[in-house]
């Protein structure tokens, strides 16, 4: 597997047309095009869960890239304060408004179709990959409902990360969650297929180090980090989300046992 090792670092694009909602879940995402002429999947730091989605969207996916795993390319996109004046709908009107400034976009994959798994069986490898991320992620949304997976030009391409790190919706005993295992798991949809966990561990234990995950959690605005009473800075903020994923990537081994675990259990 080839690993991306290059810099980490972001485009910034302009929203330029609001294309059509896609109404999925309370975040109500929509394809936008940028001033780069390309279309995107629009995700709103004033939606519901406000710009703790679009850190969990930014550190996942990113995370995810330098593993190997295929993630279509994440901007920053500006919104800009007179871009949903002439939105006829007031919903739509309202979530423009309170997402004036930087916000989270992710390339959108053009005639991609949903990744079925009674249709497409994925290498054993490829699988315990994915699981092993979603672990490490704490990613509650890769079901058989809802597998956030696509298969584009006949690769499989990862999305939708907003729902990982949902640790960080509270804080309270945040260094003690870094080293507790996912339970989740047996919801997974390719767990039944994750049979090289341990190998997989192993390889990306050592892709996994402090340096790389600074390099990523830097990327997330200062903007995105105001208003947590737990923490004196946006600083200190940022410095715990690189805490926590440094001390999971070193106990590892206890998100693993479970995921077999669950695994010899549903198979």
């Amino acid at each position: 597997m080839k690993t991306d090792t290059s810099p980490v670092s972001l485009r910034t694009v302009q929203v330029t047309r609001y294309v059509t909602p896609l109404r999925e879940g309370g975040s109500m995402p929509a394809i936008a095009e940028a001033d780069d002429d390309f279309l995107y999947v629009l995700k709103f730091r004033g939606a519901g869960q406000g710009p703790k989605a679009l850190i969990a969207e930014l550190i996942g996916g990113e995370i995810a890239r330098a593993l190997g795993l295929r993630i279509p390319e994440i901007v920053f996109a500006n919104l800009d304060e007179a871009f949903g004046r002439t939105e006829p709908d007031e919903e739509i009107q309202d979530l423009l408004k309170a997402s004036v400034g930087l916000n989270l976009a992710v390339h959108y994959l053009s005639r991609a179709v949903t990744f079925d798994p009674a249709v497409t069986t994925l290498d054993a490898k490829l699988a315990s990959q994915i699981v092993w991320l979603d672990c490490f992620l704490m990613n509650m949304d890769r079901t058989a409902r809802n597998t956030n997976m696509l298969l584009w030009h006949k690769e499989l391409w990862l999305i939708d990360h907003g729902a990982s790190l949902y640790f960080h919706h509270s804080w309270d005993n945040w260094k003690a969650q870094a080293t507790k295992p996912f339970t989740l798991i047996k919801d997974h949809v390719l767990l039944p297929r994750a049979s090289r966990l341990e190998e997989v561990d192993a390889e990306f234990r050592a892709i996994i180090n402090e340096e790389l995950i600074s390099r990523i959690v830097q990327l997330v605005p200062a903007e995105w980090l105001q208003g947590e009473d737990i923490f004196h800075s946006t600083e200190e903020h940022r410095q715990a989300y690189i805490d926590f994923l440094t001390l999971r990537n070193q106990h590892s081994e206890i998100f693993v046992k479970e995921a077999q675990h669950a695994r010899e259990r549903s198979v």
